[in-house]
């Protein structure tokens, strides 16, 4: 009876014990993940150029300019990717 008690009185002990031996880190830094979105080139590629042109419409010479037509020519340069972003941390 006496080394249940001795051996109950060891374990509560060490259970109360046990706390005080724990480490305790301290928070440094929170991150937040956000997006960075890919990155492109642009390019234009000539389709058409530009014109003048006399056109006759109801009975009358008209001088008509015609722009340029283009292609767009689109390149992706880099990947998006996540990036860590210092923030406040939340507790």
């Amino acid at each position: 009876m006496k080394t249940a008690i001795i051996a109950a009185a060891v374990v509560a002990a060490t259970g109360f014990a046990a706390p005080a031996f724990a480490w305790e880190g301290k928070v440094i830094a929170c991150y937040n993940k956000a997006w960075v979105e890919p990155t492109y080139e642009y390019h234009k590629k000539l389709i058409k150029p530009a014109k003048t042109v006399w056109e006759k419409s109801h009975g009358q010479l008209k001088k008509v300019y015609y722009p340029p037509v283009y292609e767009q020519i689109k390149t992706k340069t880099s990947d998006g990717y996540y990036l860590a972003v210092e923030g406040k941390c939340k507790h």
